[in-house]
């Protein structure tokens, strides 16, 4: 996501310097599709989707393009892997503050997600898989505030989609072979309790929820969140770059305004950043969970 920054005491330092570094600053952390004018051209710019289209970078036209976002979603799938990797190799008896703190996140996935939804026996088998999940949405969502990145991989809906896509894999999977595919369709489709009528009403909706509504909930819960941050922190840091560099000297002063709530929406950002790796997590836990139950 773009228009971010880590840490206020680091930025507030840059913004300390000259007047040129100051610019300077404000137009990184501004995203730079979204504050690029054609020549000539001056004025507030105002966000817009374009930012998650970004021109491609080789392969262009092609099904292998590769662009701004396909090389953020790298960089976080591969610094993600050299840390649980790192964190494997360097395993102690006595854990360090770096394994400590592997240990600690693993835990939260394992006991207050996968046991809390499933119980300690199903959980064996799926806190692999959930806590691939939750760990690789909460990293390419955490780009949203990583200088030089500042884009959210999950921002848009491809991946997304292809995690919301093993998660129903997963559920159709795990209740046919427990229950057979007449069984699974019997308990999914056909709610114990409901009068035999409400079934031509009932029965379509609950198809519809096992195909569609589960997985595109999953799928679009998450980006939509992401573009919404995204086009926020855009505004704010679009708004200072105008308003200090550009607008009248009467205007000059709602620049520090909306620095302000730059920097209060980049920490809001963090937050949803793991409560959406969080909400897709348990929902996942959730959705398998139904397909193991006998009745629901």
């Amino acid at each position: 996501m773009t228009a971010r920054s880590d840490g206020v005491p680091t930025t507030m330092c840059w913004l300390l310097g000259p007047h040129d570094h100051w610019e300077s600053t404000l137009s990184t952390l501004a995203t730079p599709v979204l504050l690029a004018a054609s020549e000539g051209e001056s004025g507030f710019h105002a966000p817009s989707i374009a930012d998650f289209f970004p021109p491609a970078i080789l392969f262009e036209d092609t099904i292998f393009q590769i662009d701004r976002i396909w090389i953020i979603r790298m960089v976080a799938a591969i610094v993600l892997l050299a840390i649980f990797v790192t964190g494997a190799r360097r395993a102690r008896l006595v854990p360090g503050r770096f394994q400590n703190a592997l240990e600690m996140l693993i835990d939260f996935v394992r006991v207050q997600i996968v046991e809390e939804i499933m119980g300690k026996e199903n959980a064996k088998r799926f806190v692999p898989m959930i806590a691939t999940i939750f760990f690789s949405v909460l990293a390419f969502n955490i780009t949203s505030v990583i200088p030089g990145l500042n884009l959210a991989g999950t921002s848009r809906i491809g991946l997304p989609i292809v995690l919301a896509v093993w998660v129903f894999v997963a559920y159709w999977a795990v209740g046919i072979k427990k229950h057979g595919l007449g069984g699974y369709l019997k308990n999914s489709l056909f709610p114990p309790g409901v009068p035999a009528p409400i079934y031509l009403i009932v029965t379509p909706i609950e198809l519809l929820q096992v195909l569609i509504i589960r997985p595109a909930s999953l799928a679009i819960r998450l980006a939509a969140n992401m573009i919404a941050g995204h086009i926020m922190l855009v505004l704010c840091f679009a708004a200072t770059q105008y308003f200090i560099f550009e607008a009248a000297p009467a205007m000059k002063a709602f620049g520090a305004l909306s620095l302000a709530g730059g920097f209060a929406i980049t920490l809001f950002e963090i937050l949803v950043a793991f409560l959406q790796a969080y909400i897709f997590a348990l929902l996942a836990a959730v959705y398998i969970n139904m397909s193991l139950e006998e009745e629901h």
